[in-house]
Order: C-alpha cells, then sequence, then structure tokens
C-alpha cells in the first residue's frame, strides 16, 4: 500500500522529524509523534491533504474551524503516539486504503480503488463498501476521542452543479453510515466540493477515478487534547 507524508503547509510551516518509533508506514518517514514544540496549525496541511492547494466553493462549514491547530511540546507528543498507533490500525484493517499522517490527525483516502466504491453518478454505499467503512467504524470506535471530517470529490464528467451536488450526497451517505451505525452524530462533519479540486488529471481515464474520491479526516477531540495537557502537566 503506498502512503504518503504531507508536507505542505498552506498555513505555517511545520517542522516533521523523522524518528521511526512504530512500523506503521504512514509514518516510516516523518514521526509526527516526535514533533516536540512545533509552532503553527495544523489546517493547512491538512486541507492540503484532502483538497489541495486552493479552497473550492463547495461544503457547508469552515474547515478550519473543523480541524483546529497543531498542539506542540510534550502534549503533542502524546496526542501523536495515539494517532500513529490509530494510523497503524487503520493500515491493518484496510489495506486498500491512502493513510496519511498529517500533523496532529489523519487523511484517509479512499477512490474506485481502494474500498469505498460508488457506481457511475450513484451514491449509495454498497455492500462492498460497507465492509470498508465497518472496519472503519471498528477503528473509530476503538479510539474514541477523535472528530471526523467526511469530505466528497468528483471527476469533470458533467454539469458543475450537478457534481457539487453528487459530491454532497456522496459525502453524506458515508456520514449518515458511519452515524447509523454507532459512530455518535457529534463526531462527524460532513463537506464537499465536486470537481474543483482535483488532485489528478481529469483528461485521463485513470486520473477521473482517482478524483471521484471520499476522504476521511480523523482529528484529536477536545478531550483527547485536554487529557493530552494534563498528563503532560500543562
Amino acid at each position: 500500500m503506498k502512503t504518503i507524508i504531507i508536507k505542505i503547509g498552506m498555513i505555517a510551516l511545520s517542522l516533521l522529524l523523522t524518528i521511526s518509533l512504530t512500523h506503521c508506514k504512514a509514518v516510516d518517514n516523518a514521526n509526527n509523534k516526535q514533533k516536540g514544540a512545533v509552532i503553527g496549525a495544523a489546517g493547512g496541511a491538512i486541507l492540503g491533504a484532502i483538497i489541495g492547494n486552493n479552497v473550492g466553493k463547495g461544503g457547508n462549514g469552515e474547515l478550519g474551524a473543523v480541524i483546529g491547530g497543531v498542539v506542540g511540546g510534550t502534549a503533542g507528543v502524546l496526542i501523536g503516539n495515539k494517532m500513529d498507533k490509530q494510523a497503524q490500525k487503520i493500515e491493518e484493517e484496510i489495506p486498500g486504503a491512502q493513510v496519511e499522517r498529517v500533523d496532529d490527525g489523519i487523511v484517509v483516502t479512499f477512490d474506485e480503488t481502494s474500498g469505498v466504491y460508488f457506481d457511475t453518478e450513484k451514491y449509495n454505499i454498497n455492500y462492498a463498501s460497507q465492509q470498508t467503512l465497518n472496519k472503519l467504524i471498528g477503528v473509530f470506535k476503538e479510539y474514541s476521542d477523535t472528530n471526523i471530517l467526511v469530505v466528497g470529490h468528483t471527476d469533470s464528467q458533467g454539469s458543475e452543479d450537478y457534481n457539487m451536488t453528487l459530491s454532497k450526497n456522496r459525502a453524506y451517505a458515508v456520514t449518515n453510515y458511519l452515524s447509523q451505525n454507532g459512530i455518535s452524530q457529534g463526531r462527524l462533519t460532513t463537506n464537499w466540493f465536486g470537481e474543483t479540486q482535483p488532485l489528478h488529471d481529469n483528461s485521463t481515464v485513470e486520473g477521473r477515478a482517482k478524483n471521484r474520491r471520499v476522504n476521511v479526516a480523523i482529528l484529536p477531540n477536545d478531550k483527547m487534547i485536554q487529557d493530552a495537557k494534563n498528563q503532560a502537566g500543562n
């Protein structure tokens, strides 16, 4: 499985140390739990992992407000440790997914080759996708002190308005499936960008297939952050 460490930051430059303390492929090259006193915000890097370098016009809220900022110092190390373990667990449970450790968060990308599938112009969760999402739900239940952001995208085939609606419907299909199977709605946020944020070449069949994707970002919630600060003596 190909996993990528996203090093870009649209808001602030983050220092990523490369001491590997786990066997998780998502952290082999830049282990974020060793960040120490990183200064800046996680929002830019996570946005980059989800939507590329330009913010689109879709969605139902401010992603930055959902994502929050990087926690530095010892508390950041403790949070990174938990997120590293969760990333490793996702890789073990869903070997076809692309798992990225980005600052304090995790970004999981599903496209037509990696576990969550949508038939052409459809947005229902089919049986194969249910099996993948059930595994992800198991991880979410095991690591309950996190918030979850679901973001939908399409390729450029069809009208822009149609694709915006399709990406919204697909993102909500995933969010609704999670909430209907034991994940609290309070942990979930849904966003969508239609065709406006391609990460691959829409002129090729392969590129369009990769652009028809759903991203899931996993982020520490207030409880995890406060617990880490308390444990660190902050």
